[in-house]
């Protein structure tokens, strides 16, 4: 393994400890602090998306990946709330959301 695939492994290792944390949140709420953490859910799934952007950042340094790919344009963002929100009106017209 060189250096690019161990910080491509760091970065999807980040990302699935994003998803474990909002899983954690979903489950048990935004403000549940965990036995034995100083931090609520909320505040941990922050920390865990500053650690993907950390890594993020890394690759972009080093060339692997352009800086202005990694943050969305604003009409990326409009393009991917749309998105979600056409998908979340099929879900409530299926009534999984309330």
């Amino acid at each position: 393994m060189n250096r690019k695939e161990h910080l491509l492994s760091c970065l999807a290792e980040e990302c699935c400890e994003v998803g474990q944390r909002v899983s954690k949140a979903l489950r048990f709420g935004l403000a549940e602090v965990q036995t034995g953490q100083p931090l609520n859910n909320a505040e941990r799934i922050a920390e865990e998306l500053r650690d993907l952007w950390s890594v993020a950042l890394m690759l972009s340094d080093e060339g692997y990946l352009g800086l202005a790919d990694l943050w969305p344009t604003a009409e990326q963002t409009r393009t991917k709330r749309q998105k979600i929100e056409k998908f979340m009106a099929i879900s409530r017209d299926q009534g999984v959301l309330s």
